[in-house]
């Protein structure tokens, strides 16, 4: 039977579901690099033919490491979901004469050189600028019109995002954002193969998106993410995930499989998200690829991860088109045939093809509006439950490994912290998407009194 190394570290989609594809493709041996979640004891010890956590990560060479532990178990294959383990991943695959994502992955995770590929390319894409000090982030500034977006070069989940209005958000934003990734890389949310990656930034332009252009019904965000996978350099599309408006400065609150564009916008949008994909060499990985969406049918590309899409992406896709990705990608890594979903060239997967919608709900303490909560909540799952506010028919379940338990507070919302600052994630399945958003809209406005209150003297 074929091996498989699992290289575990925080991110991707919950644990429990990736390691139970994996393992229906071939024996999978764990490599821990991040602590596991509670709620993943019982399904590593089930599925998983050996585990190995190293006592100290941080002071060894990462890609030596897992070279090392795939030759130990004689792995065919290596694979990470997780965002800040791809580079290794992919540096020790090309050590071991793996398939991977290929010598150029890191330019699907280092932002800055992703933005330059691209120019090169000619790919429609935000102005930016690299910064690495508080004077380079002066005169980027200088070039740049205001307002603009000061983003981390390395992070993901809109972590240490800073919206800058004006020369006086300049030095505020720099200290801030310096002390966010420096906090995200203490809870383990941080590139855990390149030394200084939480120092390097970059600032761009923020592009005018218009969800209405695209969108016939109103709930939608203005950009949306393809899925897909690359094969020996051949990029894959698999389907279009939508979202919610995002709460400022762009925290990601909801995501909605399928997306509802026109085919012919489809098209345009899978077309470009190739170019990108394309552009950065990649050789064989998931992908996830953002998309701005624009007047006037324009559109830039935000960013593309030589990965799967995070939260319940990959499980909203098998949900809605019973299509696994996951297992797709292992059976390409381990030499074997696929028979790629999407039903023709430069086309995606779409609503004619779905059964039903399902969509993903980060809690952050803002409602509808993206308005702070007036006071403070606990999170509780069966409070939500018995609100009514799920349409007849919906199912909604609560996401164990990415939510707080019970009776916990919900954090306050952190602009600066992004998705560090949730209390839950839910998914919905629904009969269609427009279902998806509307209970959404419905669960935001009303959690802020549909869950119960921290009591006076509980208060953090």
């Amino acid at each position: 039977m074929s091996k498989v190394l699992f290289v575990y570290a925080k991110g991707g989609p919950p644990l429990e579901y990736a390691l139970s594809r994996v393992a229906a493709k071939a024996e999978v041996h764990l490599l821990e690099l991040s602590p596991l979640p509670p709620s993943a004891h019982e399904v590593v010890t089930r599925l998983c033919a050996s585990v190995v956590a190293p006592v100290d990560t941080a002071s060894q060479d990462l890609v030596a490491l897992i070279t090392a532990q795939a030759q130990a178990v004689g792995a065919d294959a290596v694979f990470t979901p997780s965002e800040y383990a791809v580079v290794a991943v992919a540096d020790a695959c090309e050590r071991l004469g793996l398939a991977g994502a290929g010598a150029h992955c890191v330019l699907a995770r280092d932002k800055r050189m992703m933005r330059r590929t691209w120019d090169a390319h000619g790919v429609s894409q935000p102005r930016f600028r690299s910064v690495a000090t508080e004077r380079d982030l002066h005169e980027a500034a200088a070039e740049l019109p205001y307002p603009m977006l000061m983003k981390a070069a390395w992070s993901a989940g809109s972590t240490a995002h800073q919206i800058l209005r004006g020369p006086e958000d300049i030095a505020p934003a720099w200290a801030r954002a310096r002390e966010v990734m420096e906090e995200s890389a203490r809870q383990g949310y941080a590139e855990l193969h390149v030394a200084g990656a939480d120092a390097d930034f970059l600032v761009e332009e923020i592009v005018t998106g218009t969800a209405g252009d695209w969108f016939e019904e109103p709930g939608w965000g203005d950009y949306v993410s393809v899925e897909g996978v690359v094969a020996e350099g051949v990029h894959h599309p698999v389907c279009l995930s939508g979202r919610m408006p995002t709460v400022e400065p762009f925290t990601e609150r909801a995501g909605i499989t399928p997306a509802l564009l026109p085919e012919d916008a489809q098209h345009k949008v899978v077309e470009l998200a190739t170019a990108a994909v394309d552009a950065l060499g990649l050789r064989t990985c998931g992908t996830h690829t953002e998309i701005k969406l624009g007047a006037d049918g324009r559109m830039w590309v935000i960013e593309t991860a030589a990965r799967f899409g995070g939260a319940m992406t990959v499980p909203q896709i098998e949900e809605v088109f019973g299509v696994d990705v996951i297992g797709m990608l292992i059976d390409r890594l381990l030499g074997r045939e696929v028979d790629w979903p999407a039903p023709g060239p430069g086309s995606v997967l779409g609503a004619a093809d779905a059964k039903g919608a399902a969509g993903s709900l980060v809690v952050l303490a803002v409602d509808g509006s993206g308005a702070p909560w007036p006071d403070r909540r606990l999170w509780d799952f069966d409070a939500v439950q018995r609100s009514g506010l799920i349409s007849t028919g919906a199912r909604l379940t609560k996401v164990a490994e990415h939510s707080l338990p019970d009776g916990t507070p919900v954090p306050v919302y952190d602009p600066a912290a992004g998705a560090n600052t949730m209390a839950a994630l839910c998914l919905l399945v629904a009969d269609d998407p427009v279902t998806v958003i509307r209970d959404f809209e419905r669960l935001n406005d009303a959690l802020p009194t549909a869950l119960p209150p921290v009591p006076a003297t509980g208060r953090p």
